[in-house]
């Protein structure tokens, strides 16, 4: 039985208590020398739940995460199921007020966090906050040194022992209709927004991105860059446990690392945005040699060429699957499948999910036919309920039918694929005429001296806007603006051609790992003005 028969209806609680069951002994996770089989994460969860339960943590209470990929994220994820409580995932690389903003916004009552962490003493940082923070109840984090806690703080393993063998009441949960987590989008375009997601948008969703690779009980799944983000909690954390499969964590990405975390665990199933996917294969490159026992993949968090999608198949991952993915859609939307032909595989994000259904719109809202570029718009099991108190903007996010406005363009096909083209807001208007940044993008890496590219447009006093191509070189390489200008000129219409063209070392990037644009326009900005006399 398919898993998104075999899961429909289901809590996230009752993922990990059906693993628990039927493979106890069964490793699900490894991370470092650590391993938990899906009998002791169970076992971890429900005691951390009874303690919490014990502090007074209700169903629909908050619980903020701010962990990295660690063990202790996916026991505090399930420990929150097991009290219908909700989650609110934090990244531990956010600033303090963007902290603060989302531990305020989200009414967390728990945070569980790192002691310390990329050089951050976590542990003070929210010890202020009990005092700034009305809702902010307790602290509980995840350290080994011996510290002095008061009742309001509490040690991560503390709260297991005392959890542990202690009854907790089962909660009714609605999976349809109760919220298990609030995700906040990145902001890039402004204040971030808290996407609520219920229990059954993951587990569905999750349920069904697995089935579309075939992912089964003998993978092991690597490649989840951060746990926070809706491809980690989905696909990455719920997918991999209803397969009963065994989920490989790393606390940072590094690709040197990866591939030999690739190698010792025969990891098969391989997750990550492009940029993860284009270091990895530079590195195995300089080693002389590729891992072997990959079978399959998924790339999606950022536009990726046709031609790196064919290079990843060929010289790293047979079986990539290209995706594309929404917070606001608890993840994946539509997904490439085995028996797509070539040219669908490398230059579509595939057919949409089971009971997902995706339609294109003009700027008025009207439904327009196959092959007709506008914006996407998006319905089924995995749209969110909303954005956390926020009702006005959820309104504007959806239609007058119930369709999500993703405000990505694209195209769909005759037989049904969807192309995506660009954001609507990244649209570059270049004396009058339209450029679509991912089109720009797509022609320059296929350069053999491109690593990576980002197309972003700055004002210009004539011409409206002009097109800035961001380039990532490869290692090594010597490479010119004008080479780059000339080699678009091959390919594109003249207006689509970049008028500036500035190389970087390393792009700045949000914690999902997708590009900050507009910081980038931010700062080749600034130079420009700079230059100017």
């Amino acid at each position: 039985m398919a898993l998104g028969e075999r899961f429909a209806g289901r809590s996230v609680a009752e993922i990990l208590e059906e693993g628990a069951r039927q493979h106890p002994e069964r490793i699900c996770l490894r991370f470092g020398d650590r391993k938990l089989t899906y009998a002791q994460l169970s076992a971890r969860a429900a005691a951390l739940a009874a303690a919490l339960h014990e502090l007074g943590v209700e169903p629909g209470d908050r619980i903020a995460l701010d962990l990295p990929n660690w063990p202790e994220f996916v026991v505090s994820m399930f420990a929150a199921a097991r009290l219908g409580a909700v989650i609110v995932p934090l990244n531990p690389r956010y600033t303090v007020p963007e902290l603060q903003y989302m531990l305020r916004h989200s009414e967390a009552t728990v945070v569980i966090s790192a002691e310390n962490f990329g050089g951050v003493d976590y542990l003070q940082l929210f010890e202020g906050f009990l005092t700034s923070l009305p809702d902010l109840q307790y602290v509980v984090t995840v350290g080994e040194e011996d510290l002095w806690y008061d009742d309001r703080i509490y040690q991560f393993e503390d709260l297991l022992s005392a959890g542990e063998g202690r009854e907790l009441p089962a909660p009714v949960i609605d999976p349809a209709k109760d919220t298990f987590a609030i995700l906040y989008t990145s902001g890039t375009m402004g204040k971030p927004k808290g996407v609520a997601l219920s229990h059954s948008n993951l587990v569905s969703t999750a349920a069904l991105t697995a089935d579309a690779i075939g992912l089964a009980a003998d993978d092991v799944v690597f490649g989840i860059a951060t746990v926070f983000h809706v491809f980690g909690l989905g696909p990455g954390i719920l997918g991999t446990l209803m397969a009963g499969a065994c989920l490989v964590l790393q606390e940072q990405f590094n690709p040197g690392d990866a591939l030999d975390l690739i190698d010792r665990h025969g990891v098969t199933v391989h997750y990550g945005v492009p940029t993860v996917y284009i270091t990895e294969m530079r590195e195995a490159e300089a080693r002389g040699r590729r891992p072997r026992s990959l079978r399959a993949g998924i790339v999606a968090g950022a536009p990726i060429g046709a031609d790196l999608v064919s290079r990843i198949r060929t010289e790293f991952c047979p079986g990539l699957r290209v995706a594309y993915s929404l917070t606001e859609t608890a993840s994946t939307v539509a997904l490439t499948r085995p028996d797509d032909t070539t040219d669908d595989q490398v230059f579509t994000v595939g057919l949409p999910l089971p009971g997902t259904a995706v339609r294109v719109l003009d700027l008025e809202g009207t439904v327009l036919p196959e092959e007709s570029l506008g914006e996407l718009a998006v319905r089924g099991p995995g749209v969110m309920k909303g954005y956390y108190r926020q009702p006005g903007e959820t309104a504007q996010a959806f239609d007058e039918d119930g369709y999500f406005l993703t405000g990505d363009l694209g195209i769909i096909d005759d037989l049904g694929h969807v192309h995506i083209v660009g954001r609507r807001k990244e649209l570059i208007i270049r004396g009058g005429f339209n450029v679509y940044p991912r089109e720009v993008e797509d022609r320059l890496h296929a350069h053999p001296a491109v690593l990576d590219v980002a197309v972003v447009g700055l004002p210009h006093d004539v011409l409206g806007a002009q097109v800035c191509a961001c380039i990532l070189p490869v290692e090594g390489a010597i490479i010119t603006g004008e080479e780059i200008k000339e080699w678009c000129r091959g390919a594109l219409a003249d207006y689509k051609v970049p008028d500036i063209v500035r190389f970087f070392d390393e792009f700045p990037l949000t914690g999902s790992g997708k590009v900050r644009r507009v910081e980038l326009a931010r700062m080749v900005s600034a130079e420009e003005s700079s230059r100017r006399p």
